[in-house]
């Protein structure tokens, strides 16, 4: 009797000790290959050092619905709120260029849902030092429905009066106006959005460059910028403004248009072939001409060229160089080496 006890003892101690050390189900295997249990991870084993494209046991995806800690899609039904890729949204792509010059496409398995692993992320900041934006798309607008902007005043080849507040007249159309995000905490946040009639929700901006003259070809630096404003304002009848309230001083300018959705990104189109969406025009300012709408009496190029007025802008950049030696008021030469020193 007393042996048999003992031979018991024995058999439940050897039983306890095999318990204390025997592992949980790919548990060793999952540490091996950095898996984490809370995250599903790598609980079924395999490798997971693919970040951008994580195979199916991507610890952002929740690989197989194994991510109990975030739902994955068995565990939250609602698409919108889970940590998991919808199988729905994935996209085929063949990434091959198929014509002589195109370069092949990044492909990806998870539509690049990791792509900004290890990157400084934009977060909603205008990060200066560069980022990388984990925000998709969006939504992006039929043909029939993409919108473009054209400048009414200053118009091209147009003369304002120096110094003096004038108004930034801006015509638009195909576009829900006037929709801006915090710029400061939320630029870049979300995707692009469309309102019912299939048009992009958004807003405007326009910024003034000074060039050394209407002619000039030199690059300017997108750091610099004479006058910059959002045009948040909803169009009415079509139309956004913006007042220049100080004016500008005497010169030859570009103004642009740049056209974004509600979080500030450039406007998505349908189509690669298609008009712009945005304007530029060029204008000066310091002319002494009564009509400053239409360049006076063609001032910047120093004559009475009254038959040409001011639609011989386009090539007066040449004659601001010229000039008449000096002559004839404020000329070329005077603008140039005032640009040089205000940029």
């Amino acid at each position: 009797m007393k042996c048999f006890k003992l031979s018991f003892v024995f058999l439940a101690a050897a039983q306890f000790s095999a318990a204390l050390f025997v592992p949980e189900p790919n548990g060793l295997v999952a540490r091996q290959n950095g898996g984490n249990k809370k995250n599903g991870g790598n609980k079924n084993g395999s490798n997971n050092n693919n970040t951008q494209t994580g195979g199916n046991n991507n610890t952002q995806t929740g690989g197989n619905n194994n991510n109990t800690q975030t739902g994955g899609n068995g565990g939250n039904n609602n698409p919108q709120t889970s940590l998991t890729l919808d199988p729905s949204v994935i996209q085929k792509i063949n990434g091959k260029g198929q014509a002589a010059g195109e370069a092949d496409s990044l492909v990806s398995t998870d539509n690049f849902i990791n792509f900004c692993v290890g990157k400084t992320i934009t977060n909603g900041l205008q990060v200066q030092g560069g980022s990388c934006n984990p925000t998709p798309m969006g939504d992006i607008p039929s043909v029939n429905n993409m919108p473009s902007v054209k400048f009414e005043f200053p118009p091209n080849g147009g003369n304002v009066q120096a110094n003096t507040e004038f108004t930034i007249v801006m015509n638009t159309n195909g576009m829900q106006t006037g929709d801006f995000t915090n710029a400061a905490n939320t630029y870049y946040a979300a995707p692009q959005q469309l309102n019912n009639a299939g048009q992009i929700i958004g807003h405007n901006h326009v910024v003034i460059e000074a060039i050394q003259a209407l002619d000039s070809t030199q690059p300017t630096n997108p750091r610099v910028f004479a006058f910059f404003k959002g045009l948040n304002d909803v169009a009415a009848n079509g139309k956004l403004t913006a007042d220049v309230t100080k004016g500008l001083p005497a010169g030859a300018y570009r103004m642009s248009s740049i056209t974004a959705a509600a979080n500030h990104q450039s406007v998505l189109m349908p189509v690669a072939q298609r008009g712009a969406v945005d304007d530029a025009v060029y204008f000066t300012v310091g002319g002494s001409g009564n009509n400053t709408q239409a360049g006076g009496n063609n001032t910047q190029t120093g004559g009475n060229n009254n038959q040409s007025g001011g639609n011989k802008t386009q090539t007066g950049g040449s004659n601001n160089q010229k000039g008449n030696g000096g002559k004839g008021g404020r000329n070329g030469r005077s603008y140039e080496r005032r640009f040089l020193t205000w940029q």
